[in-house]
C-alpha cells in the first residue's frame, strides 16, 4: 500500500496571532491556549492514524521566536509553508508529496473531529481514487486527500469563504476525477464553534466572564 503523509497546516499558536475570532470568548491568551491544544489533539490523531509521515506546515517555519516553547512530538517532521496564499503553500506540500511517490492528507488544526479513525477512512478512500474531501459546515472542507495533483484544484479559490468546498468538488469533476466526499464536519473558528471541542480535549481555555478578558 502507497504511504499516505498527513500534511498538518498551522501557525504558531501566539497569542493575539491565532484564532482570533475567539479573542471576544477566551482573550488573546485563552484563544493561543485553545489553538495549542487543537495542535497537539491533531498531531496525535495523526500520529495515532499510522497510515504515513507527519509533516507540520508550519507557519512562521518551526524554530522561529513564535514556536518558542513548543516541541515537535516524537514521530513528526516540521516543515515551513513557504509563501503566497493559502492554495500556492498547499500546493506546494501536496506536489512535492505526491512527486515523492506518497499520497497526501491536508489538514489543518480547527476540526478536533477529524480522528485517527477518519484519517484512516480518509487515507483508504485515496485508494483507486484521485481525491477525497471532507466538507466543512461553513462551505470549506476540513481535509483534503489527494492521489493526484492539479494546480488548478488550489489556483484563484476565494479561501474563507463558503464557495471553497463547492468550487474545488467542481473542478475536480472537470478534471474527470474519481473523488470520494466524506462526512460534513465543523470547524472551531467562532464563538458559537465551541460546542463541537470533544470533552477529551484537556482544554483550559473557557470563555472569560464579561469584563475579565486579559
Amino acid at each position: 500500500m502507497t504511504a499516505t503523509r498527513i500534511l498538518v497546516f498551522a501557525k504558531a499558536p501566539a497569542p493575539g496571532r491565532v484564532k482570533t475570532r475567539l479573542i471576544p470568548a477566551l482573550g488573546a491568551a485563552g484563544a493561543a491556549r485553545l489553538a495549542r491544544s487543537l495542535l497537539s489533539y491533531t498531531l496525535d490523531a495523526a500520529l495515532a492514524a499510522a497510515v504515513g509521515p507527519v509533516e507540520l506546515c508550519a507557519s512562521p517555519a518551526f524554530g522561529e521566536p513564535d514556536w518558542a516553547g513548543w516541541s515537535l512530538p516524537p514521530g513528526v517532521i516540521a516543515s515551513g509553508q513557504g509563501e503566497g496564499d493559502l492554495g500556492a503553500r498547499m500546493a506546494r506540500a501536496a506536489r512535492r508529496t505526491l512527486d515523492r511517490g506518497e499520497r497526501a492528507l491536508l489538514i489543518g488544526t480547527d476540526c478536533p473531529a477529524l480522528s485517527a479513525r477518519r484519517l484512516r477512512e480518509a487515507a483508504a478512500a485515496l485508494e483507486g481514487r484521485d481525491a477525497v474531501l471532507y466538507p466543512a459546515a461553513d462551505g470549506g472542507y476540513t481535509l483534503l486527500g489527494l492521489g493526484a495533483f492539479h494546480a488548478g484544484v488550489f489556483d484563484g479559490i476565494p479561501w474563507s469563504t463558503a464557495q471553497v468546498a463547492g468550487l474545488t468538488l467542481a473542478r475536480m469533476a472537470a478534471l474527470h476525477w474519481r473523488v470520494a466526499v466524506g462526512a460534513e464536519l465543523h470547524d472551531v473558528d467562532e464563538p458559537a464553534d465551541l460546542v463541537h471541542l470533544p470533552d477529551d480535549l484537556g482544554l483550559t481555555a473557557r470563555p472569560h466572564a464579561r469584563g475579565n478578558r486579559p
